[in-house]
């Protein structure tokens, strides 16, 4: 999907979370290796971040205010999504089932993708 729509303004952001089912323990740069052996990932990661909790990065806690979703704003798994519109704003959560394919029909469905 990053492929596919960076031409257009768009950008995905990885933020790995070991906060869930430790599916993350390793150091920053396995998992960006893992990420870009396994499943070909030329988006942009950066460290591993909390994303619940005392510790939750500023970001999340951003987020999670302004799209509170359906865990009265906890993430409730890895790959939770968040839109972001160009004008900075949250636009849309998307849950951690959410598939790319969805993603793609709502982007285009609000005329953010050409």
């Amino acid at each position: 999907m990053y492929e596919k729509f960076k031409g257009n303004d768009f950008v995905i952001l990885g933020f790995p979370c070991n906060q869930f089912a430790n599916q993350e323990p390793e150091p920053e740069d396995e998992i960006q290796a893992h990420c870009l052996t396994k499943y070909n990932v030329s988006f942009p990661m950066f460290s591993k971040i909390d994303v619940n909790g005392r510790d939750t990065h500023v970001l999340y806690k951003w987020l999670k205010k302004e799209l509170p979703g359906f865990a009265g704003g906890m993430i409730k798994w890895n790959f939770t999504k968040f839109l972001i519109g160009k004008d900075g704003k949250p636009i849309q959560r998307f849950g951690s089932i959410t598939t790319p394919e969805k993603i793609e029909h709502y982007l285009r469905e609000h005329h953010l993708i050409d």
